[in-house]
Parts: C-alpha cells; structure tokens; sequence
C-alpha cells in the first residue's frame, strides 16, 4: 500500500461496486414500490421476481461479457442485476405493508400523491432499502472479486489473483485485507446512514 500500487485497482473495485449498486438502486426501488402498491403490478412483477432472485447471475457472466464486451459495464451490470431483485423485493414487501388505514389518513389530511409518497411511502420504504443495500454487500464484493478475475487487467480482484500466479503473496494479502476493509467500511457507513435516515426505527 505504501507503494501507491494497489490504489489503482482499488479505484476501479469502488467504481465498479459503487455504480453497480448504484444501477440497482434506481431501477430496483421503483419496481419494488411499484409492487408493493399495486396489487395488478404485483401480480405482474412478483413471479419474474422471485423466479429471477432464485438464479445465481454469476452463471450469466460469460454471456454478459460476450454481449456487452470486456469493459467495465459488463462487470458492473452482473452486479446491478444480482443486488437489483433482493432490494426490488424488499421494498415491495415494505410498501405492501403500509395499511389502508395509514392511506386514508393522508388522504383525510387531502394529501397529494407527492405527500403521500414523500411522508408516507418513502419513509416506509427506506428502512427496506438500507437493509438490502447492507444484506447485499457481501454478494456484492464476492461478485466484485469473481468479475475482476474474469476477463479483466485491474481491480482487486485481478491484482489478487495476479500476485498469486506470481508469488507474491505480501501484496496478495494486502489486497485481500484491503476487499475485506472496503466491506466492512460500507457496511459501517450503512449503519449510520440508518440511524441518521430512519430515526424512528430506534
């Protein structure tokens, strides 16, 4: 680390996991809502769902890469698609859960439907969105390693490797400690933005 090589790859690991999760986010938490609050898109969505959500993804990486080539997208994408269904279904069930009752106060209080999701929906649903976020991390980093020693010349999980074939195993086991640190960090960093976001979880 003191040598400035392994900061490179970990750039590229964060760029990779960050917009992974990232593209996950934003089309996973919309689906979910949508689901949750909708019983005819509920009954459309909920079996591509869980069907989905049973696959592992990873078997599609080499299809992926045929597809979308050798790039950083690819590597991103296998991540978005696997982290997307365990927050689209978290956050589903979260919307589901709001009671009619909570619905019709709003409405009493001649909410619009931009109240109704800014201090109904949304706070319902976020708690559900940080939890898969962090329940997702571990999925994530491993994909992040797999993808990287697949078809790829940096990241983490190319320098691994790399400094395996090689024998040089005091990077090696720097690089390892360094993935472990990124998970636990995040994880951290998770935590504390659900405490801050969703003080009446406490």
């Amino acid at each position: 680390m003191t040598t400035g090589v392994l900061w490179p790859h970990i750039a590229s690991s964060l760029y990779r996991m960050i917009c992974g999760l990232a593209l996950a986010l934003v089309t996973a938490v919309p689906v979910g809502m949508a689901a949750g609050r909708s019983r005819r898109w509920d009954a459309l969505l909920s079996p591509f769902l869980y069907i989905f959500y049973s696959i592992p993804k990873v078997v599609f990486l080499p299809v992926i890469i045929v597809v979308l080539g050798l790039g950083d997208f690819p590597k991103i994408f296998i991540i978005a698609i696997t982290v997307f269904f365990q927050i689209a279904i978290m956050v589903r069930d979260a919307a589901k859960a709001i009671s009619e009752e909570q619905v019709m106060t709003m409405r009493s209080l001649c909410g619009t439907k931009w109240q109704d999701f800014r201090h109904l929906i949304w706070p319902a649903c976020l708690p559900g969105i940080l939890t898969a976020l962090r329940t997702s991390l571990g999925i994530a980093l491993a994909l992040l390693f797999i993808t990287e020693t697949f078809a790829a010349f940096s990241g983490l999980g190319y320098f691994i490797m790399n400094r395996m074939e090689v024998r040089n195993y005091e990077e090696m086991y720097a690089a390892i400690l360094t993935l472990a640190a990124i998970g636990i960090i995040a994880y951290m960093a998770l935590d504390i933005a659900e405490r801050k976001l969703c003080p009446w979880k406490k």
